[in-house]
């Protein structure tokens, strides 16, 4: 699959005049299905035809191990075994590969494993080059900001109402994000956004992204299990839809084919 050529264009013209011989990171943000990955594989391929170096970290190739996240589970909150929010990340991880890119080194990028919840064998990670010049920083959360105590009070889903009725999930989430997050993200240097029209259709996106999955391999969750998945990340996507346009470098309104709606 191919990012729309519009986006792409817009996303480029925002990189290119602040690429010099250091290491540039780029945070690329969206939601689930929105097409940041499609978008990230083909800026990274635009850019290395151009002879800029370029490497790809996805947020979620930062999770904890599955024996982490079962630990954090145990001693602070059952919901954080599930894999995506601030705090089921591994960020130390993520300053290692930036410090290694930022220092002209060459390192091993890590990946994720979906499909056995844990993350893959070094044999399946790619390898950034040294010397590399430009590095987009994926995710649904990249560059998110901490939302108010005060809008944590009140649970924006059955998730919320019925397994964190104490909210301890949702302050630690928004603890981590205060905190350890916001140093990770403090090293993007150009933030694009590309906004879903409402977080409603996050939902479909995310439900035909798991058919093509379904497609590549036996298995995955079924459409019930889906929604329950997403209700993890709803809270804070709404927030992101609210609070990261007006402060992005770049922000791309998606249709809800994922096109991008674009005046003139």
């Amino acid at each position: 699959m191919s990012p729309d050529p519009r986006t792409l264009d817009l996303a480029a013209a925002t990189i290119r005049p602040a690429l010099g011989d250091s290491l540039l990171v780029i945070g690329l943000c969206g939601a689930q299905g929105s097409g940041k990955s499609t978008l990230a594989a083909g800026l990274a391929t635009l850019f290395r035809q151009e002879s800029v170096p370029s490497a790809i970290l996805s947020i979620d190739d930062l999770y904890h191990t599955k024996a982490e996240r079962e630990r954090l589970g145990r001693e602070i909150h059952p919901l954080l075994r599930t894999r995506g929010v601030p705090g089921t990340h591994d960020l130390v991880l993520g300053h290692r590969v930036i410090d290694d890119l930022a220092s002209g080194r060459s390192t091993r990028l890590p990946r994720f494993d979906k499909a056995i919840d844990d993350r893959a064998p070094a044999s399946q990670r790619e390898i950034a080059p040294a010397g590399t010049r430009l590095l987009i920083l994926e995710g649904w959360c990249v560059g998110a900001r901490p939302q108010a105590q005060t809008a944590l009070v009140e649970p924006v889903n059955a998730l919320e109402r019925d397994e964190d009725l104490q909210g301890i999930w949702r302050h630690y989430v928004n603890g981590q994000l205060t905190g350890p997050y916001q140093d990770l993200f403090a090293r993007v240097d150009r933030l694009i956004l590309l906004a879903a029209p409402s977080f409603d259709i996050v939902l479909r996106w995310r439900i035909e992204q798991e058919e093509a999955l379904r497609r590549e391999r036996e298995g995955g969750m079924c459409d019930a299990e889906i929604a329950r998945f997403i209700q993890h990340y709803e809270r804070l996507t709404r927030h992101i839809l609210s609070e990261m346009p007006a402060r992005a470098d770049l922000v791309v309104p998606l249709a809800e084919d994922r096109s991008p709606r674009l005046r003139g």
